[in-house]
């Protein structure tokens, strides 16, 4: 099953993230990776997910149907800054501190806190960056983890933004205009 990155655009309302969550789920779609935050518009949020799926265009017909959503990107084969966020709780005794040292400053990961038998390192980068970190580390022993999920921009002109959507409206486009998939 191939993996797709889709952007999604929705209206900041209570229950949105529910409601989109719940019809990955009724329909059988995996979903590997899922992040949503507030967009550089108060009105609308921006949702990235990965999703496993042999038919994405189908996952996309499926979050068209929910109100809210204003635009489904697919931006799978789009040039674009992927960036994850990772905290990782190392159990790190006293002879071994200078090696995870060492290792986090080649990967510019940060040390966030440091304990008598223990350090939190935060690293940040590209999901396979981070992913290569934890591989490195793991030997050491690690005692917690947690992984944001993975944010996603495309490079470029070319954009998915929130403002876009609101000047469409103010203009009488209504939502009709923006209710498509962007190519």
């Amino acid at each position: 099953m191939k993996t797709h990155t889709l952007v999604v655009l929705m209206q900041d309302r209570p229950g949105v993230l529910n409601r989109a969550v719940s019809m990955f789920r009724r329909r059988g779609y995996n979903i590997a990776s899922l992040a949503v935050g507030h967009t550089e518009t108060p009105s609308i949020s921006r949702m990235t997910v990965v999703v496993e799926s042999d038919h994405v265009e189908q996952v996309v017909k499926q979050l068209y149907r929910l109100i809210e959503v204003l635009k489904v990107s697919d931006v799978t084969a789009d040039p674009v800054v992927e960036r994850e966020m990772a905290l990782i709780k190392l159990h790190v005794p006293g002879q071994q501190r200078a090696e995870i040292v060492a290792l986090t400053e080649v990967f510019g990961a940060k040390i966030v806190d440091v304990a008598n038998n223990t350090m939190v390192i935060e690293m940040t980068g590209g999901p396979s960056k981070v992913e290569n970190f934890i591989d490195v580390v793991r030997p050491f022993g690690i005692k917690e983890m947690m992984r944001t999920g993975r944010i996603t921009m495309v490079r470029g002109p070319r954009g998915h933004s929130g403002a876009d959507l609101v000047d469409a409206q103010w203009q009488g486009e209504g939502m009709g205009a923006v209710g498509s998939v962007a190519q």
